[in-house]
This record gives C-alpha cells, structure tokens and sequence, in this order.
C-alpha cells in the first residue's frame, strides 16, 4: 500500500480520516486551515496511507522534536485508519513509515500517546514493539 506525505495543497485528503480521531474539526476547510496556518509552521507533517482505488484510508501526523525526557524524537500527533478499512495493515504500514523516517532523520525514540478507551490501537503498537512507558495527565486551561 502506497504511503504518501501531503504537501499543503493536498491537506484536504486526509480530512476523512482525520475527523474519525479528531470529530472537534469537522470542517474541511476549518481542518485545513489548522493544519496549513497553525500546525506545519510548527513543524507538523501529514502521511497517508493510500488504498488500491487510491482514496486515502489512514493518516498519520507527526513532528520532530526535542526534550530531556526523550532527546531528539519522532512524535506522532494523530494516527487513524477510516473504519471500513481498520484490519489492513494501513496503521502498521504508517507506523513503518514513521520509525524509517525518524532513523533517517537521526532521531533516538519515537514516541506516540494514546486515548486509554483506544484498545484496538493499544494491541497494534504493542504488536508492532512499542511499549508503555508512562501516563499522560492533562487539564484544561481558562473558562470552558
């Protein structure tokens, strides 16, 4: 299955599967423009998966960064396989993608967090050879 990184022009089709992980950007063009104006100036990166019929069936947002708890890393941001295509191979190919890109870019670790209601998901990256290495808390800053 062909994985293919989006260039700004083609943000647009990942939209579809992105909205299954994400239902908050509903919107094409709000999706878009998140994408395009806040989060790749930001250093975000969009991969697909892209099936025979050649419509997108998974995407995939990393970014590199740096920290003292991980060094210099790959973190994937988003990962979603459209339902009607779930069971694949579409996630572990992107997955693939992934761990290829950041030893190509030198990076140390590849990180990735996860919803804990995310079981599916949870059997694939541990299938796949990652690990559970920590919780993850977060909380909401501001009014509601």
């Amino acid at each position: 299955m062909p994985i293919r990184e989006l260039d700004a022009v083609d943000t647009s089709l990942a939209h579809e599967a992105m909205r299954e992980l994400r239902p908050h950007v509903a919107d094409p063009d709000a999706f878009v423009a998140l994408v395009n104006e806040r989060l790749r100036p930001q250093g975000y990166r969009l991969v697909v998966s892209v099936d025979d019929d050649g419509t997108v069936a998974a995407a995939m947002g990393v970014r590199r960064g740096d920290s003292l708890a991980w060094g210099d890393h790959l973190y994937v941001d988003d990962l979603v396989t459209l339902p009607a295509q779930r069971g694949r191979g579409h996630a572990r190919a992107l997955l693939d993608w992934a761990q290829a890109e950041a030893e190509r870019l030198g990076c140390d670790q590849l990180h990735l967090d996860s919803a804990p209601h995310r079981h599916d998901a949870h059997r694939l990256y541990l299938s796949w050879g990652m690990h559970i290495s920590g919780f993850h808390f977060a909380s909401a800053v501001g009014p509601s």
